[in-house]
């Protein structure tokens, strides 16, 4: 089998690896590595998105500087959005700004269903990336990943990035059939860009829903749980480890364990211990799941015997939790982060067992 000796799929998996723990950084194809913004000159973000050999080269980055047990495909999550149609931009310094805010039916019927022939792009870059993957040692497993449902929305809806989103909690209660059509309608191509992704070989999954921690829990199980579990069950057929990921979600744990029966990993921020975490996911799955994270990005930046302490508390943390873990940050590195430290991280980490 290929990838047999991956550390991060066996404990995406659930289980256990004597040879190590393995270790990932979500954002550790980016903006904190000279050789990154040195491939990227000259590129708009969606620019550099559509381009294989490019998108090929950052995502293998991180993979060739750390010795991370996986790669995470270069991309953004309104990749998928543009790709249907919606006129977006990422500005630098904002994020993604949308040309025109969905707040209407009206504007719901001017967003298609995605297709996977409009991924051609992606399909090619993934192809490309896995085959030069598969020539790193035993071979490092592809993380596909797609941003969720309501964190898409929430872009739609407030035009761009926001601190509060009132006009789209709004939306959500004064007209929950919109919402639940512009969700369902996300989901598709939310599930649609994470099967495209697998098919073309990407051998894992996460699902971002990076903002959902702003609703409390009776509102995530009744307006948003549905259309994650609708995105993730696009790639249920495929076999491939399903991560679910947000941040302050604490209170939303259990319920994101569960969408579309139960995901492999449960990504857990900086907020919530570890074997907290994973407990909470496995009262909601109903079965153990396997944990992923939770290094504050903060401590990056804190003398080493401090990050170390910490970085030892989360790997003991995490392997009382039982069900497999997969070190990470608690969120996306930080563009000013040392890439160094991230090295000396994953040294740290893989030295734990040894």
């Amino acid at each position: 089998m290929p990838l047999e000796n991956s550390a991060y799929l066996h404990a995406a998996r659930g289980g256990t690896t004597p040879r190590r723990t393995p270790v990932w950084f979500m954002r550790q194809a980016g903006r904190s590595l000279p050789e990154y913004r040195e491939a990227r000159a000259g590129t708009t973000m969606l620019e550099s998105c559509r381009i294989p050999e490019l998108v090929a080269e950052i995502t293998l980055q991180p993979v060739r500087r750390y010795d991370v047990d996986a790669a995470v495909f270069y991309s953004d999550i309104v990749v998928p959005l543009e790709a249907a149609g919606v006129g977006v931009e990422i500005v630098a310094g904002t994020g993604p700004v949308i040309a025109e805010p969905f707040r209407t039916r009206a504007d719901l019927d001017r967003l298609p269903e995605l297709s996977l022939d409009a991924l051609q792009h992606v399909t090619d870059a993934v192809a490309l990336t896995t085959a030069q993957l598969a020539g790193i040692g035993d071979g490092v497993p592809l993380i596909g990943f797609a941003g969720a449902p309501f964190t898409l929305a929430s872009y739609l809806v407030e035009g761009g990035p926001s601190r509060d989103l009132l006009r789209t909690k709004a939306l959500m209660h004064a007209d929950p059939q919109l919402w639940h059509d512009l969700a369902a309608r996300l989901a598709q191509i939310a599930g649609t860009f994470l099967r495209a992704q697998v098919l073309a070989g990407a051998s894992a999954v996460q699902l971002f829903d990076s903002w959902v921690g702003a609703l409390p829990l009776a509102d995530y199980e009744r307006l948003v749980a549905p259309h994650s579990s609708a995105a993730l069950a696009a790639v249920s057929d495929l076999g491939v480890p399903r991560t679910h990921f947000g941040t302050g979600t604490g209170e939303l744990l259990g319920a994101m364990a569960a969408v579309d029966g139960g995901v492999d990993v449960l990504g857990v921020d900086f907020r919530v211990p570890l074997d907290v975490g994973a407990a909470r996911g496995a009262a909601g799955a109903g079965r153990p799941v396997a944990v992923q994270g939770n290094l504050d990005p903060a401590l990056l930046f804190a003398p080493w015997d401090v990050l170390r302490a910490d970085l030892h508390r989360i790997l003991a943390e995490g392997e009382r939790a039982g069900g497999g873990h997969v070190v990470n940050l608690g969120h996306g590195v930080p563009p000013t982060a040392d890439p160094a430290v991230l090295a000396r991280v994953v040294e740290e980490v893989h030295a734990w067992r040894s």
